[in-house]
Formats: C-alpha cells, structure tokens, sequence
C-alpha cells in the first residue's frame, strides 16, 4: 500500500507530469542505410508523442472499417454469425409459396379422390368440391345446399359452353340426370352392336370391368374434363391410349350387374363436378 501510495504521488505531481511530457517530445532521428555502404535511403524525425499519436490513429482508423464492413456492406455474410440480409424476405416468400403449394396438393387430392370414386362407384362428394372450388365462401350449410344445383350449372356455362362434344351414341334417353338419387349420367338405348364413341379428344386413364358396371372406359379430356362410358359389351382401347373426338372406343352391350338390358350409360364430369350431358350434348 505505502508503494501504491508513492507512485500516485509521483503520477500527480505537476514536475513529474513535465518531466514525462518532455521526454514524449524529445526528438529521436530514425535512420534507415544501407548495410554496405552506409548510405542513408531514408531518415525521419520522430517523437514518443508522434508515434503514439499515429498508431492510436491507426487503431481508431481501423476499428471503425472494420465496424462499417460488418454493419453496411455485404461482407458480412461471411463472418460467422451474421445471417443474410435478405434471409427474412426469403423467407417470408417461400411461406407464402408453400401455403399456395399446400392450397393446390389439398385441391388436386380430392380432385383425384373424386375421380377414383367416380371410376370405382360412380359416387362423387360435391359438397368437398364446392368448399374447395370456393375456400372463401363463409355462407351457412343451408344456403350451400339450397344455391348447389345453381353454382354447377354456372360452372358448367362458364368452362364448357365453347366446346363441341361430339355424341358418343345416338338413341333414346331412358334414364335421365339426376344427382339426388346418385344417378350421375343418362342411359342411352340404342340398336345392338353400336359403336360407341369419344365425345372430345383425350387420353384413356381407365379401361376394364367391374362387378356393377361391367366394362367401363374412362377418358381424361383437356380443361379437366372426363367422360365415363359404363355397361359396354367390348372395350376397344386400352388404358394410356390416346383417342380422337368421334373415334370408336367401345360397343354398346349389357354388362355388369346394374343394368337390365343393353344400353350405355354415359357421364361428363368438370372439375370433379358431374355435369348434365343433355345440356351440353344433342343424342337424337
């Protein structure tokens, strides 16, 4: 402690602080020569003073480009620990992307769940599609099941009322459209061994028999259109096959267990929506 004291003393007294100031600023002479010759190249005069005012101006110089790289250049990114500038706005894009991508997978599952049912039973959940055709709809149950019949024949005027649909079989309507009792297309009687053909152009995503339907062909058409075409005594095209408007794709029969006679039974579905063929198609 008595150490301490004696040299607070001596850094407080006024003739010790001038003693150090002058020794700061004696002048020293910095010589560079050459070894052999003892040429001088370079000389400075410098003081303590000096040398500590440059390095610590130096120092200053340095921290503060150091600090300006880190906070406003892009350089920063490659110190470790600092993110990318533009991470949060990135980030912000691909969250929307994916609620739009999870929007459309939902959308195209029930599309093809739809789409599986109307090929293995012939049933569709209309209700499912209208809440996904129309996700901001916020309308009571009551309203949806009174306006349904109105919002798919407005869809059906909307995407189909510019295309031609060629007549898969011409004969006489025996069973009608009718949605409530789950009967999603027209029975068309016609003379034994008809041709029956594709209403649009498209590509055979189903061709085989079943139990209730017998043999059953299904075309994917453009525009999210499709054609089922049920009871048929042969099947002239195999899955995966593309086919022409008009081009024959089947002959009319009697096959299956739901039917009592020979005749096609024939569906249109738009957007997983069954549509009325008599609206769109003329069969006499």
């Amino acid at each position: 402690m008595k150490r301490l004291k004696k040299i607070l003393k001596r850094i407080f007294n006024k003739e010790y602080r001038k003693i150090i100031m002058s020794k700061l600023k004696n002048k020293y002479h910095l010589v560079i020569m050459n070894d052999e010759t003892f040429e001088n190249i370079l000389s400075f005069r410098l003081s303590p003073m000096n040398v500590f005012v440059a390095v610590g101006t130096g120092i200053i110089l340095l921290i503060f480009g150091t600090t300006y790289i880190i906070a406003f250049t892009p350089l920063r990114e490659y110190i470790p620990g600092y993110a990318d500038v533009h991470m949060q706005e990135n980030v912000r894009k691909l969250t929307r992307k994916v609620d739009e991508l999870e929007k459309d997978v939902n959308t195209k599952d029930l599309y093809i769940k739809n789409i599986k049912n109307i090929i293995q039973s012939g049933e569709v959940n209309v209700n499912e599609v209208s809440a996904t055709e129309k996700p901001q709809e916020t309308k009571s149950k009551s309203d949806k099941n009174t306006k349904e019949s109105t919002s798919i024949k407005a869809l059906e005027r909307r995407g189909l009322s510019g295309i031609y649909f060629f007549t898969p079989l011409k004969g006489i309507i025996i069973n009608s459209f009718n949605p409530k009792e789950k009967h999603y297309g027209v029975d068309i009687v016609s003379a034994k061994n008809e041709p029956v053909k594709a209403t649009l152009d498209g590509i055979v995503i189903s061709s085989g028999w079943t139990l209730e339907e017998g043999n059953v062909i299904t075309i994917q058409h453009d525009n999210n259109i499709i054609s089922v075409y049920k009871h048929n005594s042969t099947l002239l095209k195999k899955q995966g096959t593309h086919v022409k408007a008009g081009e024959s794709i089947a002959i009319v029969g009697n096959s299956g267990r739901l039917t009592t006679g020979p005749h096609l039974h024939f569906e249109v579905w738009y957007n997983g929506i069954p549509v009325n063929p008599k609206e769109i198609i003329n069969f006499k």
